[in-house]
């Protein structure tokens, strides 16, 4: 019995230092850690606090290259989440810089200061779409933009740096949505109007998509496997859904009927290179772009099972609920 105790405490009143906090998954980590009351957390501010404002934590004030003040703010933390990371950008050394060079500047730090366990986020785009099957951690990573290639890149460093005795566990979120999200609220934002845009023919090309609480559920979990070495991991809903089942809970949540328009992917492809360019005379990179194109037209369904097998991991928030829940949000908030 006093083993037990001793373990259980090993997972209360821990240290954690978080990238990321004030983005859409790290502000909803933060929240759950908070509400957990497990965690003594220190969060990286670069300016805005955002979704931590009047927030219990300790602000650590730097970005990802400030490697003198992140090797003081790690010190002594039992636990690293690592969700900081650029998902748009017009050129690829930005994508490099942040997500491959930062990554491996603060698994190198943690491994300096002897962490024992570092969670950094991932995403489904590194392992490229689907075709004939889900994909899973077994399969080649094959990415079709930028910002995937940037990830299988920080993936494939991590192998390479990693230390024998840490735990580190990648966590490849499928697309995600919820309270916050600003991407995918572009669909909402849409479909308030009435009308729901369906990329291809019939009901589309699947995808598998979580509500940010899976996701972060996923991630306390991978926290919690210590096992020594690199494991990676897709969190997601336990299927693709089809477009017209996304419709149709997104017509419940807004209690109003939606037309479908079936959109070419043609279409999809010009709309992409067309916003990009115009967006170069503006100086802001949209999040319509040649790289989002290339997603859109294909299917993106992932395998949970390695999760479910070794994590225990089960997608507690269905579809209809999930929606709702963030569409609710969006009012409340004046989004819609």
């Amino acid at each position: 019995m006093p083993l037990v105790l001793h373990k259980l405490q090993i997972y209360e009143n821990m240290k954690a230092f978080i990238t990321g906090g004030t983005g859409f998954i790290g502000s909803h980590l933060v929240d759950r850690l908070l509400r957990d009351g497990s965690h003594e957390l220190r969060c990286m501010v670069r300016s805005k606090e955002k979704w931590l404002a009047g927030k219990q934590y300790t602000k650590v004030e730097a970005d990802l290259n400030d490697i003198p003040e992140i090797s003081k703010a790690v010190d002594g933390v039992d636990v690293i989440f690592h969700t900081a990371g650029v998902v748009k950008a017009a050129d690829t050394c930005t994508f490099t810089m942040v997500n491959v060079e930062a990554t491996e500047n603060l698994l190198r730090i943690a491994m300096k200061h002897s962490i024992p366990k570092i969670v950094i986020l991932s995403s489904q785009a590194a392992a490229g779409p689907s075709f004939d099957r889900a994909v899973d951690e077994s399969m080649p990573m094959m990415p079709v933009s930028r910002y995937g290639e940037s990830k299988k890149k920080m993936e494939e460093m991590i192998h390479e740096v990693a230390d024998k005795g840490i735990s580190v566990s990648i966590i490849r979120p499928s697309s995600v949505y919820g309270p916050r999200e600003e991407d995918i609220y572009t669909m909402f934002k849409i479909a308030a109007k009435g009308f729901f845009p369906i990329v291809g023919k019939g009901s589309g090309k699947p995808i598998s998509m979580a509500h940010v609480d899976d996701i972060v559920e996923g991630t306390l979990l991978a926290e919690k496997d210590r096992r020594e070495g690199v494991e990676t991991f897709f969190i997601s809903s336990e299927r693709g859904y089809s477009w017209h089942e996304i419709s149709d809970a997104t017509s419940a949540a807004l209690g109003k009927k939606l037309m479908r328009i079936n959109v070419p992917e043609s279409a999809v492809k010009n709309v992409g290179t067309i916003a990009q360019t115009a967006a170069s005379f503006f100086g802001k990179y949209p999040v319509m772009n040649e790289d989002k194109a290339r997603e859109m037209v294909l299917s993106w369904v992932c395998s949970i099972e390695k999760a479910q097998k070794e994590l225990k991991f089960e997608p507690k928030v269905s579809l209809e609920d999930g929606i709702r829940d963030t569409i609710l949000w969006y009012k409340k908030h004046q989004w819609l």
